[in-house]
């Protein structure tokens, strides 16, 4: 379980194929602070430290998460949110992210705000996904490569973010821009709404 406040950017440092499977293997501030088995997310998506090597840790993502997720597109040199597992006895700044990336999206507009900037994304639609809870409401919550968010103008797929300058210079968003794909976690509480409702029908 995790915040989507992300503590840091982890740089790739090599990746490897192994069958369907690719280990990536990251720089990281708090590297030597992991131990094996963790959890920890990675734009959003929960991976499990398999190997530790000083300022450097190794996790595997199977063929599903990267059906799923932007992990597949990654090259040595690129940057990544990370964000180690909720403590429970702490405070949820952000909202309850599960690290269970639902599909990827494509950053389509970029506009400065006068001091911030709005990020336009859009995701491929199904009403069925959207009975499930699968969709974005205004002033919900949303997660994007593991950074908790605010939706603003939603439409059916589609939706804008508003990112201030801490987060612009502290999370991979420095990187997106038009065409970028990013991880989507859509809010577990819509699910749950949605699931009860099918329920009621």
């Amino acid at each position: 379980m995790f915040s989507g406040i992300v503590e840091a950017m982890a740089k790739v440092v090599a990746i490897e194929k192994e069958q369907d499977n690719i280990h990536f293997t990251l720089e990281c501030p708090f590297a030597e602070e992991l131990h094996i088995d963790q959890s920890v997310a990675h734009n959003g998506v929960c991976l499990t430290i398999t190997k530790l090597n000083g300022k450097t840790y190794t996790t595997t993502a199977m063929r599903e998460t990267l059906l799923r997720s932007n992990l597949g597109l990654l090259k040595v040199g690129d940057e990544v949110n990370v964000e180690r597992s909720m403590q429970m006895n702490g405070r949820l700044d952000g909202h309850i992210v599960q690290g269970h990336v639902d599909q990827t999206a494509k950053c389509t507009a970029v506009e400065d705000a006068n001091g911030s900037a709005i990020f336009t994304f859009e995701y491929e639609a199904d009403k069925e996904m959207a009975r499930r809870g699968y969709f974005t409401v205004d002033k919900g919550s949303v997660t994007v490569n593991g950074t908790s968010l605010t939706v603003c103008n939603p439409t059916d797929n589609s939706f804008q973010v508003n990112i201030i300058p801490y987060t612009l210079e502290n999370t991979n968003f420095k990187h997106i821009k038009p065409g970028t794909i990013v991880n989507i976690e859509f809010d577990i509480l819509g699910k749950y709404i949605a699931r009860l409702r099918h329920f009621e029908e």
